[in-house]
């Protein structure tokens, strides 16, 4: 690979251009996926400027603290959640917004309607910044069926009627990966241009991987064919080497990696959390949507994740999810265990 060659291509795919390039294979689109995707890359572009600056701001007393107008100083994840609300409330494409930070969902003034529905964690992983982790964005769109008569049961959708998902994660540079429902690609955005640049097309995972990601620390409390299945990560009986284990505890940066490098990543219901700890709309389905884009697969213990119909918005699953064949026997212990 020619990198100083690279270092000055000028012939850049930026999401926009992308994005306007997918627009054109619909003649009958009128470009409202478009504005409303540019204005989730603006959010994602300032709360990583957002990110960036945190260590910073709380050396001069700006996290949590209140300055010297007197004004409470807003947290980073209650500030990436009100630039989400705003960037998607003023693209005038959303009707009903749900995101993890708010009880409620949000159901956009008449006015300013659209048709589409964005469920979203602002910043998923946000205990993680003090010590440098990546956090990062998680999102997925759905259409509605009648703007006008915008209902909580628009959003209760199962997640293989989602339009789109992505997540950006910033990390030690801002990665947005996306799938609209051809494939998945990855931008990465160049801070001199202020622009995603597709960095990662067409990602595809791996079969079979040699990472296993899940919290051991919740292993006294997990089912049988869960802790079969770790066992067999780490002392396999067919001769094949053991897997990997890696967790950041950080699921958009966890789910990266295992996109990229294969695996599996596991967040399973347990003694203590029997219904999963992470949430459908705006964990679950997004990241199992994108894995079976790229090849992958995803299945919540009983079905496949994406097939799930929630009853609330802010409703927890378990879930596995990555390479097809590591999934596959996953799925075989569960068939198993019930078979028994």
């Amino acid at each position: 690979m020619d990198h100083e060659a690279d270092a000055f291509r000028t012939d850049l795919m930026t999401i926009t251009r992308f994005v306007l390039n997918e627009q054109s294979k619909h003649p009958e689109s009128r470009g409202d996926f478009s504005i409303l995707l540019s204005h989730i890359v603006l959010g994602c572009k300032f709360v990583c400027a957002a990110v960036n600056k945190a260590g910073l701001a709380k050396l001069i007393g700006l996290a949590g603290e209140t300055n010297v107008q007197g004004e409470e100083q807003k947290k980073l994840d209650v500030l990436s959640n009100e630039v989400f609300v705003k960037a998607l409330v003023s693209s005038g494409r959303t009707c009903i917004l749900v995101s993890e930070e708010d009880e409620e969902a949000i159901i956009v003034e008449p006015s300013k309607r659209g048709k589409y529905c964005v469920v979203f964690d602002p910043l998923d992983g946000s205990s993680n910044i003090d010590c440098g982790v990546s956090i990062g964005t998680i999102f997925g769109i759905y259409m509605i069926k009648d703007a006008g008569e915008a209902r909580l049961e628009d959003v209760l959708q199962p997640g293989k009627n989602m339009l789109a998902a992505g997540y950006c994660m910033y990390g030690s540079s801002c990665t947005l990966v996306l799938s609209t429902g051809s494939g998945v690609n990855g931008f990465t955005l160049d801070p001199s241009l202020g622009e995603f640049i597709l960095t990662h097309p067409d990602i595809k995972i791996p079969k079979k991987g040699k990472i296993y990601s899940v919290n051991e620390g919740n292993a006294k409390n997990w089912d049988g064919p869960t802790a079969k299945f770790v066992e067999k990560c780490k002392f396999p009986t067919d001769g094949s080497p053991a897997k990997s284990l890696r967790y950041i505890g950080s699921m958009v940066a966890d789910v990266h990696r295992t996109l990229l490098y294969g695996g599996v990543f596991l967040y399973p219901a347990d003694k203590k959390s029997p219904n999963g700890k992470l949430r459908v709309l705006y964990e679950v389905f997004p990241m199992s949507f994108l894995m079976e884009q790229a090849g992958g697969q995803s299945f919540t213990g009983k079905e496949r994740a994406l097939d799930l119909v929630p009853k609330k918005i802010h409703e927890r699953s378990p879930i596995f999810l990555g390479s097809y064949d590591d999934v596959e026997e996953i799925k075989a212990l569960y068939a198993a265990e019930e078979k028994a």
